[in-house]
């Protein structure tokens, strides 16, 4: 797995459409049910994984920015070093984009929270999580964070097409941790 960056999200409740009941809050990678604390790309302080390299980044943006970061909870993440081509069923590798200073600080303390299969259609930002987004989550087993307990899991799940009539991929599989704010 490869260090890919920080975020600070809203962390929203199940929503009453998904029909899972062993999850809680959804900690997805992606910002469809669980928004980023800002539309943070304009900024252009984001590394070439289109997250953040340090908390520090992300509370100097909201500072110049006027944004409250009290409402969000911190994730950091990281991300297998293959995306998944489900109509060519092959794994391809993953880079930062390159214009993109990417030089993320790992913390010293994090808390394993699960994994996410999370959509890059436009090869750019964190798209879909097709757990929460698809509702997969009422047919797969995850915990009460929306996120599936393994990285193999994720992988098998991705190679099984489980996926295949979600969002379209190519999919990347994240590993989410939540952290104390420092």
């Amino acid at each position: 797995m490869i260090p890919a960056g920080y975020m600070a999200k809203h962390v929203s409740a199940r929503p009453v459409w998904l029909k899972a009941a062993q999850v809680a809050d959804i900690y997805s990678v992606s910002s469809c049910e669980s928004k980023d604390f800002a539309d943070y790309i304009s900024f252009w302080k984001h590394n070439g994984y289109w997250l953040f390299d340090s908390p520090e980044t992300i509370v100097e943006v909201a500072r110049e920015n006027s944004l409250n970061l009290a409402a969000t909870r911190l994730f950091y993440y990281e991300v297998y070093e293959f995306e998944y081509d489900e109509d060519e069923r092959l794994w391809a590798p993953v880079m930062p984009e390159p214009s993109f200073k990417t030089e993320v600080v790992e913390p010293t303390a994090k808390h394993l929270e699960g994994y996410d299969v999370v959509t890059f259609c436009a090869h750019t930002s964190p798209e879909c999580s097709p757990l929460s987004c698809n509702s997969f989550a009422s047919e797969l087993e995850t915990n009460e964070h929306c996120l599936l307990l393994s990285f193999e899991e994720a992988k098998q799940l991705l190679e099984a097409g489980k996926f295949k009539d979600g969002e379209p991929g190519p999919y990347r599989i994240f590993t989410v941790y939540s952290l104390q704010w420092p």
